[in-house]
């Protein structure tokens, strides 16, 4: 694997670059596609090696994990760059396919090969309410999955340029507060709010407004309360709306400053104060690098 295309499968803004290059180049848009999934599949593998291993021994922390994590990309990249034949064989099924078949591998049409970095392992989802905790997915949530993920995708794409997060990292946040779409907020008279992000209305939030049952933590004690959400007019106003409250408050500067790090984008998310769950970090990780995530977007 080339310097280039090694840093596309690690890199959220990356795809950008493949993206551009897909019209000049398509043969070689197809290889660097499919060697950038050789090492997002590397990596996934490693990880799902490292999950299967007990991690809460006495040296274990989040820090630790996290540089594991970082190391795991690291191994991914040079595993990948010997070739682990991944790459050859997509390259030949994506080389037979139509005349678009660079811009597909480019990521330009389908979400199955958007994947910006993805590392997508295990499993579970939420069926809750916003911030609500997150059950074993029932049967058919994949299928859920993969319309909410193809729907709200380009959305996701447009908020990941405004904050350099990668989409599908979005996506999972969506998902944890809609139930992937199922308990998205209604308006009075069940008219949809547009609002995936469970996002409230404060005092400086003159649109309109809807008040829904949630869940919150007080001291620890979980207590279902009504409160005002922000209303929006598109989920293209949602995601906008989104990238702009953590580019726009102070709090969230670790978030955005997460890269393709999964646990420190949801750990981020916890600390700065988005939600009251203890458990809000570790259920949207799950989602992010779940099954459910990796089977829509790889549909």
């Amino acid at each position: 694997m080339t310097p280039a295309s090694a840093s596309l499968a690690l890199d959220p803004r990356g795809l950008e670059k493949l993206r551009s290059s897909a019209g000049a180049a398509p043969e070689k848009s197809i290889k660097d596609a499919a060697r950038q999934f050789e090492t997002l599949f590397v990596n996934m593998l490693l990880k799902s090696m490292r999950d299967a291993t007990p991690q809460d021994g006495m040296m274990d922390s989040e820090q630790t994990r996290m540089y594991t994590g970082m190391l795991d990309q690291q191994l991914a990249q040079a595993m990948s760059a010997r070739g682990v034949g991944l790459a050859d064989v997509m390259a030949k099924q994506l080389a037979k396919g139509s005349g678009s078949a660079a811009a597909e591998a480019a990521g330009v049409t389908a979400p199955a090969l958007n994947l910006n970095g993805a590392q997508r392992n295990q499993q579970t989802a939420p069926v809750g309410e916003p911030g609500a905790a997150a059950p074993v997915p029932p049967v058919g949530t994949t299928s859920k999955a993969r319309a909410f993920i193809d729907k709200m995708w380009p959305h996701a794409v447009e908020a990941a340029k405004e904050t350099g997060l990668p989409p599908h990292f979005i996506i999972g946040q969506a998902a944890l507060e809609s139930g992937w779409g199922s308990r998205e907020i209604k308006a009075r008279d069940g008219s949809a709010t547009h609002n995936l992000f469970g996002v409230k209305a404060g005092r400086s939030w003159d649109g309109e407004t809807a008040a829904a049952k949630t869940t919150e933590f007080v001291s620890g004690v979980k207590q279902k309360v009504v409160d005002k959400f922000r209303q929006y007019s598109s989920y293209g106003e949602a995601f906008k709306d989104y990238a702009n409250l953590l580019k726009g408050n102070p709090r969230y500067a670790a978030v955005l400053q997460a890269g393709n790090d999964p646990h420190a984008f949801a750990q981020g998310l916890q600390k700065a104060g988005y939600a009251t769950d203890p458990a809000y970090a570790s259920k949207l990780t799950r989602i992010i690098t779940g099954s459910v995530m990796r089977q829509g977007l790889s549909a």
